[in-house]
């Protein structure tokens, strides 16, 4: 299994599946979830309407539209707020049920961004420990990419796979 980290826009990523940081509704919004849902067309909020929603620490898989991966695997992260509210169970969490969902649906490669770093607060460095940390013990796939959409967050990443 190769482990990696890029800087990039995760709508172009050429993967079996991307995961979308996803507010509860499914519904689209801003950041990496309103991109997206722009970049995969009108047929994903249709999809995702169906889904009725997701808890948070969740995941759901819908087609990718007009995305060049083949699914999208939407979870919704935590908001942060000091920590002691569960936050980092549940980011855990939506790494497992992701990883889960991509097993059961034969992926073999994935790109994931910095879930819950963004509007949501997370710190990013331990949101990123976490993240390593949880798909290091994946051995279904081939391929787990961590794109990022800015140079500190992909710093971070490129920290820790290769330490």
């Amino acid at each position: 299994m190769k482990i990696e980290s890029r800087l990039g826009d995760i709508t172009n990523e050429r993967v079996d599946a991307i995961v979308n940081a996803a507010n509860t509704t499914l519904l689209g919004g801003g950041g990496v979830d309103g991109a997206i849902h722009r970049a995969a067309g009108p047929e994903l909020l249709r999809e995702c309407r169906q889904l009725d929603g997701c808890l948070t620490g969740e995941a759901r898989i819908t087609s990718a539209y007009r995305l060049p991966a083949r699914y999208i695997i939407h979870t919704v992260g935590p908001i942060w707020h000091d920590g002691s509210a569960q936050e980092p169970e549940l980011l855990r969490n939506c790494y497992q049920h992701c990883l889960r969902l991509a097993a059961e649906n034969r992926v073999t490669s994935i790109a994931f961004p910095a879930i819950s770093t963004g509007a949501y607060g997370f710190p990013p460095t331990l949101a990123a420990t976490i993240a390593v940390k949880t798909v290091q013990s994946n051995p279904h796939l081939d391929l787990i990419r961590f794109v990022c959409f800015d140079r500190p967050t992909a710093e971070i990443y490129e920290g820790l796979l290769s330490g």
